[in-house]
Formats: C-alpha cells, sequence, structure tokens
C-alpha cells in the first residue's frame, strides 16, 4: 500500500501516479530529489485512509525524522494521469505544505485525497482529451480520478522556479525558458504570485535573466539537459535552491507540446517543437489524408533497434523523425540537418542541400530550426548511431533480392490464414508475432533501397557539370534499357501488352494489383479487390491509341545521341561513367521493385484490418482506431470504439482541406491555414511570416527540372485521378501530384506538370523514361493554371510558360 521513493518497483509504478512514479525514479537515478513516499490507491477506502495504512504511514514519518526531527512534509497529489503527456493538471489538485505532527499530516492526505471530486479538476479534465483520463464512470459528468499521495520532506526553499527545456510557446528546441520566486513555490505553480523570468541558450547554457540566480544557471542547465535524455523528451521542471543546492522537485512533460488529441484524432506533430518538415514524395503514395489506423503504423517503425519514426535511430532519442500533420505525412529535416552538419563543417545550407533531390528545395532566405547537439552528444552518440544504422541500410540492400523473390508466396500464403482465423486472440497473436514484424522488416528493406537516390543525384550533378543539364537528363532517361524495367512503367507496358494478348489478365494483376494512388492507406480498397478495374485501364488504353515502345524508342535514341556526344568530349572518361551509369540504373531498379513488393506486404496488413473489423462486428470502422486500439479491441476491450463518430468527423474536416504546403516551419494549424485568403501552397514559416504568393502577375512558373523537352500546349487540370478520362492525347496534364496510380495516363499526355515533387519523384522518373517533358514541384501550378489555358513547359530548365491564359 505504500513505499518509498528508493524502493518503488516497477510493478508498483503504474499505480504512484504521474508525480509519484517520476519522484521515485529521479531517486533512484540519483538526483537530489527530497525524501518521501507514496500512498498508493489500495490504501484507502474511498477517500479513507485504512488504518493498517496509516500505521504504515507513520512507521515512513518516523524513518524520515531520523535525520532531522524537526523536519516538515509536503503532502501532494499524485493522479494516475497528472503530469503525463496529455494532462499536467497542474494546480488543479489540492497541495499542503509546512506539515510536522502527525495528525495534521493524516488531515493533510484528506484533504489532497477528497481534492480530486474538486470541480475546477472536472473542468480541467472535461476540456483536454478524454482519452488521457482514467474514467471510473459512464459519462463525464461523473468522472473519478484514481489518486496516489505523495509525502514528501519540505525544502526550505531561498529560491523556487520552473525551467521549461523548449520554449512552450514557440516550441523553440535552442530556448529553454523559466520562471521563479524567492520562498516556497506552490505560488508560483497554482499562479499567485508574479515571477522573474530567465532564460538559457543552447548549446552551451548561456543565461540571461536576473543577477540573484546567475551562479545556479549552469547546475540548472545541465540538469535539465540531463533529464531530458533520462524521461527522453522536452521537460516541464519545477526547482528548488535552498543553502546552495539545487533539488528537483517534479520534472513532466511539456504538454503544449503534445501533437495527439486521441478522442478526435487529430495529429499534428507540428506542435511537438520548432522543426523544417518536408511533405515533399511522401505525397506520392499518401495523396489523401490518412485514417487513425494507418497513421498510427506510421508512427511505431523500429525494427532490430531502428526506428525510422524516431530520432532515436541517429541518437536524437525523443524527437520525431517521421511526423503526421493534419493527417499527412511529413518528414522532419531538421533532424537530419542537425545530426549531418557536422561532416559539413557546420554549415547548415550544404547539410540541408543532400535532401533536395529527394526532399525537395527550401528557399535561402528560410532560417532552418535546429536540434540542440553538443560536440560532445555527436562524437558520443550521434556519430555511433550513424555508423551503425549505415552497417544495417548495407546488410539490408544485400538481403532484398532474396525479399523481392519470396515476398509474393509470403503475401498469399499468409491472406489465407488471416481468413482463416476465427478466433480474435489468434488474430492478435498473428499481427505481433508475423504479419507485424515482416512488414516492418519490408518497410526498413524499402528505404534501403532508397540509397539509389543518393547514387543518381550525385551522377546528375557531376554530369550536369561536364554535359550540361540538357544531355545530363538524357544520359540518366534510358534506365531500363541500362538495367531492367524500372517497375513504375510497368503498369503501363502491361497494358500495352495484356491489350495485344501477350499477357494475361490474371498475370497483369498478380503483377501490379496491389498497386495504386494511395498505397499507404490500409482503407484504400486495392486495384485486384475490384473486378471492373482492369476492364476500365484497358478501355482508357486502347482509347488513347498510345504507341509506348516508340515513346522508349525515341527517348533510347535521344541517349544513344547524348552518348556520343559524351564519347567525343570525354574519352577517357567513358568506360567509367559507363559503368557509373549501368550502376545507377541497377540502383533504380532495385529501389523501384523492392518498393512494389514492400507495397505488397501492407496487404496483410489491410487484410488484417479487414478481419478484426468482422470478427468484432465493427466493420470497416476498425481504421477509425488506430492499432493499439485494435489489438485492445481483439482483447475485449472496446473502450476507445467510443471515439469513432468523433474521429470521422475530423477525418471528414482534414479531406476538406486543400493539401498543405510542401514545406511547414514551426507550429501550423491546417484549418486557420486554409481560412486564410492570403495562403501560400509552397511553403509556411510560423517563425517569420512569409509575403503571399502573387497570383495575378508573372507568366512563368518555376519548379525542378524533371524530364527533358520542349512542348507547347493546352492545359488539363486534373484535381483527382477519378477525372483521368477527361485528359485527352496531346494535353498537358497539370496536378497536385502523381504516383504509379497514374502513369498509364503518361503516354496521352504531351508533358507533365506537379505542384508536389522533386527530381527523383515518380512523375520524373517516369516521364524521363517515357520522353515527355516535366516540371516538378511547381508549389502553385494547380492554383495559376487552368484547363484550356496555353502553356509553354522546358522540362530541362523546369519552368512553364503561360501564353494564353483562357479567358473566363
Amino acid at each position: 500500500m505504500i513505499s518509498s521513493f528508493k524502493k518503488l518497483t516497477k510493478e508498483q509504478s503504474p499505480f504512484a501516479g504521474g508525480k509519484g512514479r517520476t519522484l521515485a525514479r529521479l531517486y533512484q537515478a540519483g538526483y537530489r530529489v527530497p525524501d518521501g513516499f507514496i500512498i498508493l490507491p489500495t490504501a484507502f477506502t474511498g477517500d479513507n485512509l485504512t488504518l493498517e495504512a496509516w500505521e504504515q504511514v507513520q512507521a515512513h514519518l518516523t524513518q524520515l525524522r531520523q535525520d532531522d526531527v524537526n523536519v516538515s512534509f509536503a503532502v501532494r497529489s499524485s493522479a494516475l494521469s497528472e503530469d503525463s503527456a496529455q494532462a499536467s493538471f497542474a494546480g488543479e489538485f489540492e497541495t499542503v505544505l509546512d506539515v510536522r505532527i502527525d495528525e495534521d499530516i493524516r488531515e493533510a492526505i484528506h484533504t489532497v485525497r477528497c481534492s480530486r471530486h474538486n470541480a475546477r479538476v472536472q473542468a480541467y479534465g472535461q476540456a483536454i482529451p478524454i482519452a488521457a483520463i482514467p474514467i471510473a464512470a459512464q459519462s463525464l459528468e461523473e468522472m473519478e480520478y484514481e489518486i496516489a499521495i505523495v509525502v514528501q520532506c519540505l525544502v526550505r526553499a531561498d529560491f523556487s522556479g520552473v525551467l521549461f527545456t523548449v520554449d512552450p510557446v514557440t516550441g523553440d528546441l535552442m530556448r529553454m525558458t523559466g520562471n521563479f520566486v524567492q520562498g516556497l513555490g506552490e505560488s508560483l505553480v497554482s499562479g499567485q504570485a508574479n515571477a522573474q523570468t530567465f532564460a538559457l541558450a543552447r548549446p552551451k547554457g548561456t543565461y540571461s535573466g536576473p543577477a540573484e540566480l546567475n551562479r545556479f544557471a549552469r547546475k540548472l542547465y545541465r540538469n535539465a539537459c540531463r533529464l531530458e535524455r533520462e524521461l527522453e523528451g522536452p521537460q516541464d521542471i519545477e526547482w528548488a535552491i535552498a543553502g546552495g543546492r539545487l533539488y528537483i522537485l517534479q520534472s513532466r512533460p511539456i504538454t503544449t507540446l503534445n501533437g495527439y488529441k486521441a478522442d478526435t484524432a487529430e495529429w499534428n506533430d507540428s506542435l511537438r517543437g520548432n522543426f523544417l518538415w518536408s511533405g515533399a514524395n511522401l505525397g506520392e503514395n499518401a495523396p489523401h489524408v490518412l485514417t487513425p489506423f494507418s497513421c498510427s503504423l506510421r508512427k511505431g517503425l523500429g525494427y532490430e533497434g531502428v526506428d525510422l519514426s524516431d530520432g532515436s535511430s541517429i541518437g536524437l532519442d525523443g524527437y520525431p523523425m517521421a511526423g503526421i500533420i493534419g493527417g499527412r505525412g511529413y518528414i522532419n529535416l531538421s533532424i537530419q540537418v542537425s545530426a549531418s552538419r557536422p561532416f559539413f563543417g557546420g554549415d547548415t545550407r550544404k547539410a540541408l542541400q543532400q535532401s533536395t533531390a529527394f526532399w525537395g528545395d527550401i528557399p535561402e532566405d528560410v532560417d532552418i530550426p535546429l536540434v540542440p547537439i553538443s560536440s560532445w552528444m555527436w562524437w558520443s552518440k550521434v556519430l555511433p548511431r550513424l555508423t551503425q544504422f549505415g552497417i544495417k541500410m548495407v546488410r539490408f540492400r544485400k538481403e532484398i533480392p532474396k525479399f523481392v523473390a519470396e515476398n509474393p508466396h509470403w503475401c498469399a500464403m499468409m491472406y489465407q490464414r488471416i481468413r482463416q482465423t476465427e478466433n480474435q486472440a489468434e488474430l492478435a497473436a498473428l499481427l505481433r508475432d508475423e504479419i507485424g514484424p515482416y512488414s516492418l522488416y519490408a518497410f526498413y528493406l524499402a528505404n534501403a533501397g532508397a540509397g539509389a537516390a543518393d547514387v543518381l543525384n550525385r551522377l546528375e550533378s557531376e554530369l550536369r557539370e561536364w554535359v550540361g543539364a540538357d544531355d545530363a537528363n538524357a544520359l540518366l532517361s534510358n534506365l531500363s534499357s541500362l538495367s531492367s524495367q524500372l517497375e513504375s512503367l510497368g503498369p503501363v507496358i502491361g497494358l500495352g501488352k495484356v491489350a495485344r494478348g501477350e499477357m494475361s489478365r490474371d498475370a497483369y494483376l498478380e503483377a501490379y494489383g496491389h498497386r495504386g494512388e494511395n498505397e499507404v492507406e490500409y482503407a484504400w480498397s486495392r486495384p485486384l479487390e475490384d473486378p471492373t478495374w482492369l476492364d476500365r485501364q484497358l478501355a482508357e488504353f486502347v482509347k488513347a491509341q498510345v504507341d509506348i515502345d516508340a515513346l522508349m524508342a525515341r527517348q533510347q535514341a535521344a541517349f544513344t545521341a547524348a552518348w556520343g556526344r559524351f564519347e567525343k568530349r570525354y574519352p577517357r572518361k567513358g568506360k567509367s561513367i559507363r559503368l557509373r551509369l549501368e550502376k545507377a540504373a541497377q540502383a533504380a531498379h532495385q529501389r523501384e521493385v523492392v518498393r512494389s513488393e514492400a507495397t505488397r506486404s501492407t496487404t496483410a496488413i489491410r487484410a488484417f484490418a479487414l478481419r478484426a473489423g468482422e470478427l468484432t462486428g465493427i466493420g470497416e470502422d476498425i481504421f477509425f482506431l488506430t492499432i493499439d486500439e485494435v489489438l485492445a479491441l481483439l482483447a475485449g476491450d472496446n473502450s476507445a470504439c467510443r471515439f469513432i463518430p468523433a474521429r470521422k468527423k475530423t477525418h471528414e474536416r482534414y479531406r476538406a482541406l486543400p493539401p498543405y504546403p510542401t514545406i511547414i516551419i514551426g507550429r501550423f494549424d491546417p484549418f486557420q491555414w486554409a481560412a486564410d485568403p492570403n495562403r501560400r501552397s509552397d511553403i509556411y514559416n510560423a517563425n517569420a511570416p512569409l509575403a503571399s504568393q502573387d497570383m495575378d502577375t508573372g507568366t512563368t512558373i518555376k519548379g525542378f527540372a524533371g524530364a527533358l523537352g520542349i512542348v507547347e500546349g493546352t492545359v488539363r487540370r486534373l484535381d483527382r485521378l477519378e477525372d483521368s478520362d477527361q485528359l485527352q492525347p496531346g494535353e498537358i496534364l497539370v496536378t497536385i501530384m502523381t504516383n504509379i496510380g497514374w502513369t498509364p495516363l503518361f503516354p496521352r499526355a504531351a508533358a507533365i506538370v506537379t505542384d508536389l515533387g522533386a527530381p527523383l519523384s515518380h512523375a520524373a522518373i517516369v516521364a524521363r523514361e517515357l520522353g515527355i517533358p516535366a516540371v516538378v514541384g511547381c508549389n502553385d501550378a494547380t492554383m495559376r493554371l487552368k484547363t484550356g489555358d496555353r502553356v509553354r513547359v522546358d522540362g530541362g530548365k523546369g519552368l512553364v510558360e503561360i501564353l494564353e491564359p483562357l479567358l473566363s
């Protein structure tokens, strides 16, 4: 029923409440925490301490008085939901300070215990996500909060204060902020006293603030950094200074940095800190807002000690590597840049340039938010983790051929096992023991295969210097002929074979029926599930009367001509560059084929979810639960199902918004952004608001050079793949982004223009192979162009010129 800080066990921890659990953990880790003990909920009958428990309390008080018979105590709440990432409850429960005699302490315990019924506690609980609160009733109005009690030696403080290891307002990771008062800190925490403010600037802890705290600033900074590492995230720390010594009174997550509201499934990782996020290329396989089920599977990406959703894989524990913002996926470039800066002499821009080909360009005048990394931390933690990560990626790349060969059989076998499973517990075990680990393995192999991007990027940069942009583009536009057919071309080339009778319908569906426009959304029905899908694709293909072989032959001729010019100009480099081109082609082929097979493996998770929906009776509503909630449901806990209606509303609200900016810096509210008539679609910077894009002047749209060629034509803007039948042969396709689901449309288009994407995006790669001019990553092409406009597309320079806008 009662445990000292020193002896609290792992088994007792869940019942010790947020404050008690953390204090015991820090005491045991060697922090200077005032000694004390925790009265667990089992010590109470209702709100009354049992006689047996009171006798144990007296024994612990006697023990604490051995060092100082005049010691005073603080009696504090420790609710099970208190001091969590979702809810702090700071100042909501009662605290009783400076009690000495046993009867006063007993009365203080009763006062704190009864405070769980206070109106302000109830109001606070109703104002935050309900999922964060242990509910012992059927309605919000009847909520009960289970509570433990902390009894702790009182520190006669000279100064008391709080310190946030990240600015709680802006999310600035390079600045710790705090405030303090003289004497005991209860008035500060409860907001009853005015405080003095101070700041500690990273990475060295430079102090700015009142002089009287300056001599303690170094201790505060060292303890704060250590607590962040120990507790794996930004902390809200209560501290006191007495007799020249620093005491830690509490440490909890900063609730304003919470990126998830469980009741409505509002996921916004931009709230977790001041980061640079990029959504370029991620939209290829997830162009629409993701369901909570799919979002949750993007968050837990740990395999063999490597987690690509978290910075721990590169030594930056607690920082998000992959994030969800308003239901859409983003990558945290602040993490990547911060970890790689030392390789470039501390030059942030050079470190960022290594990501440009895949994640898109960042304007030169934009400051890049960084993650604080000391020199010691980089050498002792980041560099070793980066090295380990690189070694594992090399190993994964070697395993790709075996995976590609065996994966189709595994997926077919697993689908049958899932369909035959009748027991909920067996289905859950199947996910935990087999489907989950295998799917994560497939995900990591796909990321290892993505290393082809580095090979292609380096080679293209060198070729541009030697022969210029046009010939460099041509030399990298024949990868299928230098190796094997790129997987992205498979759907359109396969349609031609089916139409000519060279490939059976079953073979085509086996090869490409798992691919499409929304591949990482598990709620999305795969093409092979639709018996009419292939018929529609064939009808459109035949109608377009496109000669794929002629397109590829033309592009091969362009390659041959460019190669002839290169050999003539650089006869001594011919052999080595040819080998590098072939290596790049092999890497590109491997990148695409492993991505295809990794995508096929996602069909097993979709099959699991559908079967879970059948067995539990909630059908496709299963996709509005997270993966952990689905497993809980299979185990008989249906408490999360009450959130489904609210989550559906959130999902629809997100879907009604336009696609978010490719680049997001700082805190981003998708609803506020969408409501702004002057919003920008390319970049959002919360730290330094940018001038709105001028849509009325200028006739040139700039993007990335995607595929070589210059063509004039009429725009056909498509906002949805479902409208693909509107694209007429010879028109210029303008859309937000493309993925493999769009590939059959490409041969019909005279050129491709996209808002999203980078030089190694789907649109650029496929367009190069087919010899179709392409400009990608324009950011605002769909806002400035409309169907009927006459334009000139220069794929080599990445420019779109408006010649004759269609008059309204």
